[in-house]
């Protein structure tokens, strides 16, 4: 989609209704749909993070920036992600975090983005993580420049690919809880994105279609 036409969409997009659970529960296995009604042990509280996902022009179309983290030790070694990354406590708020951690990873500056939207926080339960999303945009084209230490490479997504029920597929992974386990995922650039950027790609898929559709 031509970019300026995206942007007659952000004021519908900014008071759309969000799906929450009903969106996230598609890319959660079956085993796991109980499991997702109890966010998080009350016992043990969650860290917080934030992340963007960021919607800028390419050669004047929409596209939705994604990065490959760097492989490490941990449990989201290699995977994809929006960029962002955990609160800090001089953050006010998980907007705050959202930009700043952005410009970290992949060198935009939070002069440059406008966030239009908060979507539903989804909990990881492998990192104890409560991430926070947010939706924004830039409206000038971007030159990314990623953070070695923590970025691999930067996927640059078409909105046009991104709302194709094609990149939807049913993966066979070993995870955290369990291995050889059928998962719902996007496939993206060769890659398989499940878990809880999967959620969040999904919640931010339904919303899109919604607003995309009721407009035409």
């Amino acid at each position: 989609m031509d970019f300026q036409h995206f942007l007659e969409y952000v004021p519908y997009l900014a008071e759309a209704k969000l799906p929450a659970m009903a969106a996230h529960i598609k890319m959660v296995p079956f085993e796991r749909t109980e499991s997702l009604k109890n966010t998080f042990d009350e016992n043990k509280t969650p860290r917080m993070a934030a992340v963007m996902m960021l919607f800028y022009p390419k050669n004047g179309m929409t596209h939705l920036v994604l990065i490959v983290r760097n492989s490490y030790e941990g449990v989201h070694s290699g995977q994809i992600a929006f960029p962002g990354g955990k609160w800090e406590t001089e953050d006010e708020n998980f907007s705050v975090t959202a930009l700043r951690e952005t410009h970290e990873e992949v060198g935009i500056h939070p002069d440059q983005m406008e966030i239009i939207k908060f979507f539903t926080p989804t909990y990881i339960p492998p990192s104890n993580f409560m991430v926070h999303p947010f939706f924004g945009i830039c409206k000038d084209e971007v030159c990314f420049v990623p953070d070695p230490t923590e970025v691999s490479s930067i996927i640059e997504l078409p909105l046009s690919v991104f709302l194709s029920d094609k990149i939807i597929i049913d993966a066979t992974l070993s995870t955290s809880y369990a291995k050889n386990i059928n998962v719902p995922a996007f496939e993206i650039e060769g890659h398989v994105v499940w878990g809880a950027t999967a959620m969040m790609l999904s919640e931010l898929k339904d919303v899109l279609k919604s607003v995309l559709e009721l407009e035409k």
